[in-house]
């Protein structure tokens, strides 16, 4: 039967075996200790062994006649190990004493995984206010996370999703291949797609990036959408503006050309080509600069009269009274009629109304009925003035109002020489106003 004593020896014997490979298992999966932490559980775990080893050498020979020798060896290791053990203790004590206590541990885990949360918090609150989506991808490309809708879908359709089952059947090849690609090559790729959201296109600049664990594995994707939908808009505005540009310059150019040729055609001297070249091309500027401050969207048709008129109105007892609603005329009809009232003006201040002080001009304008064929109606009379006779031949001004002015804007002008003032009437067609402001 065992005694006592040996069961005793036989327990310490398991037990430090059991010590000793719980600490050697220990050890190999906890791989990320500091060199010191390992040395020091190795000299536990043989101080156990060797303690183990003892109590069973014992328990086999408790005599000592047989394995003396061996348990001398043994009693000398422990010894060993134990002095060994004691040097150490007391070398590293200032450091052991620095190893944080549980609850600090736990005091201090919860104070990170406050700070945490809050710089989370502020982190999802910027995209949230932002055009930038961040979304993370497993090998299947299916969505693991995401900040905030993306590309119009919520949030909760995206996750567990792969953009083939989010996109149509023209979009997602574009965006998958892009992503394949940074999957395949393990490296960051970057484009640009374009994605219908509603039945309007929307444009989004992908920055693609490898997602990779501990070991530098390659284990999914994590990347940024941002929605440059307004900077392509503006792109392609600025583009259709450069053409405008272009077609407006070439048109304004033949309009000086043309306005050249007819004043030279009609000056009698160099003076008098410089000066009337210089009054029209004014007179054009400033329906450009009514055109320019509406964007070229329009020029409203009371301050296109009041711009080439504004030297007679603006003084006392102005001779000059003019009437009608808010209308708007498109771009090409604004510079075409206010050549037109310039030439009227010229003339009227030479030769009609604005040329003596009892001299006065009306102008006034109205809206046609759509029954008559809409657009508008414009009339200028003179009255008061010096008694008109019928020219023998046509100026530059006659041929601006009569010819031009009818072939540009798809309407009558007449133009009457009455002895009592000239009366000028002009039919202007719906297609040559826009809409108000």
């Amino acid at each position: 039967m065992i005694s006592l004593d040996d069961a005793a020896r036989l327990a310490t014997g398991i037990a430090s075996l059991a010590i000793v490979l719980g600490l050697v298992r220990f050890l190999y999966v906890r791989k990320d200790l500091s060199r010191r932490s390992s040395r020091l559980a190795l000299l536990l775990a043989g101080l156990v062994m060797a303690v183990g080893i003892l109590s069973i050498l014992v328990i086999l020979d408790p005599a000592g006649s047989r394995l003396s020798w061996l348990q001398s060896i043994v009693r000398l290791a422990v010894s060993a190990l134990t002095l060994c053990g004691a040097v150490v203790l007391w070398y590293n004590f200032d450091w052991l004493l620095k190893l944080p206590s549980p609850g600090h541990v736990a005091s201090e885990q919860r104070r990170l995984t406050l700070e945490l949360a809050t710089v989370l918090q502020r982190y999802e609150m910027a995209l949230r206010g932002s055009n930038v989506a961040i979304f993370s991808q497993d090998p299947d490309l299916r969505y693991t996370s995401v900040s905030k809708p993306l590309f119009g879908i919520p949030i909760d359709k995206v996750l567990g999703s792969s953009d083939r089952q989010l996109l149509g059947a023209d979009q997602w090849p574009q965006v998958e291949a892009l992503k394949r690609a940074a999957l395949e090559a393990s490296e960051t790729r970057k484009g640009e797609v374009e994605v219908l959201e509603d039945g309007e296109p929307r444009w989004y600049d992908l920055h693609i990036e490898p997602l990779r664990d501990l070991s530098g594995n390659t284990v999914g994707l994590t990347g940024a959408a941002v929605d440059v939908t307004e900077r392509k808009e503006n792109e392609r505005h600025l583009r259709l503006l450069m053409r405008e540009l272009t077609h407006r310059s070439k048109n304004l150019l033949a309009v000086i050309q043309a306005m050249a040729r007819q004043t030279a055609r009609h000056a009698g001297t160099t003076d008098d080509f410089v000066e009337q070249f210089n009054a029209r091309l004014q007179a054009l500027a400033r329906s450009h600069d009514l055109l320019v401050q509406e964007s070229w969207h329009g020029a409203s048709l009371g301050e296109l009269v009041r711009s080439q008129l504004g030297h007679h109105l603006d003084r006392e007892n102005s001779q000059v009274s003019i009437a009608g609603p808010d209308i708007l005329l498109k771009p090409d009809a604004a510079q075409n009629l206010g050549l037109a009232l310039h030439e009227l003006s010229t003339n009227a201040a030479k030769y009609g109304a604005l040329s003596v002080p009892s001299g006065h001009v009306d102008i006034a304008w109205k809206r046609r009925l759509a029954a008559d064929g809409g657009g508008i109606e414009l009339t200028w009379q003179e009255a008061g003035g010096p008694r008109v006779e019928e020219p023998n031949a046509r100026g530059f001004g006659s041929l601006v109002i009569e010819r031009n002015l009818s072939r540009t804007l798809d309407g009558n002008v007449s133009l009457d020489f009455a002895p009592d003032g000239v009366i000028c009437h002009i039919q202007m067609s719906e297609q040559h106003l826009t809409a108000n402001r």
